[in-house]
């Protein structure tokens, strides 16, 4: 099956300008969308016009909704009406889908792929690529993926465009919206990001204490690396017989029981609400 025409919504947005750059190399026909006048402005040095809605819209076998998770339900609620029946919508992130915030059509595709970004334990040739944090410009990355709604055999469909709006794609896994949902927002954002600005909120607490702060954050940053090569298993070592004491000790006091039940599906579809509404 050929799907060659594609319609990227929300084209100068903050994830919609990294599928520009890199659907301007591929050899999708694309058309772009966008309405916020600085984002066109970005746009239009890149040589991209702005497309009508209602011509490209009715037209693609492929709609890339790169829009913000608060916008989701109501630019879908006019966009989806709009397409051809075999269609794809695909979705960058699986919070509004998981909410429900997409209007199903059971002629439709409905594709949800998100990036893993580049791993900290990456090895990359040079500075452009090693400083690559985000990806989708140079860095080599993973990303997940499901088919929502439609054939799974649309996947290879869902698979070559998120190999070109993602690149340099090294695996594209292929898992569930709720699978999804669990990793983001429950794993990556409630949990890792929750604890990590904790870690950056100490470093203020320590320069405070009297440490100098470029003592405090180089020594952090490089603790940091090595406790996640151990925990990770990227180094046949364990911590040390202190550490583990320190490690214990701390849980007690920086965690409430039952932590664990952010990766509970209802609490998922709460931590949702609360990004979406």
């Amino acid at each position: 099956m050929t799907m060659n025409k594609v319609t990227l919504v929300g084209a100068g947005g903050k994830m919609g300008m990294r599928c520009t750059h890199n659907l301007l190399k591929s050899e999708y026909e694309v058309s772009y969308l966008e309405i916020a006048p600085d984002a066109i402005k970005k746009l239009n040095v890149l040589g991209v016009e702005i497309s009508d809605p209602e011509i490209v819209l009715s037209d693609a076998d492929i709609v890339i909704l790169a829009i913000p998770d608060v916008a989701i339900q109501a630019v879908s609620a006019t966009v989806v009406p709009k397409l051809k029946p075999g269609a794809m919508v695909v979705c960058l992130d699986p919070a509004a889908p998981f909410a429900g915030h997409l209007p199903l059509r059971e002629d439709l595709t409905y594709y949800v792929t998100h990036p893993s970004h580049p791993s900290v334990f990456n090895w990359e040739a040079n500075q452009e690529m090693h400083f690559d944090y985000y990806g989708g410009i140079a860095a080599k990355q993973t990303v997940v993926s499901a088919i929502m709604h439609g054939p799974e055999e649309h996947f290879q469909i869902g698979d070559k465009l998120t190999k070109v709006i993602f690149q340099p794609v090294t695996k594209n896994y292929k898992i569930t919206v709720e699978q999804m949902a669990i990793l983001e927002p429950g794993f990556s954002e409630t949990l890792c990001s929750t604890c990590i600005k904790k870690i950056r909120d100490g470093l203020d607490i320590v320069v405070s204490k009297g440490v100098p702060e470029e003592v405090a954050k180089e020594f952090i940053l490089g603790h940091i690396n090595i406790q996640l090569a151990v925990l990770f298993g990227e180094l046949p070592i364990q911590f040390s017989d202190a550490a583990i004491k320190a490690l214990e000790r701390a849980e007690d006091i920086l965690f409430k029981e039952g932590w664990e039940q952010i990766f509970e599906i209802d609490n998922i579809k709460e931590q949702i609400k609360a990004i979406t509404e």
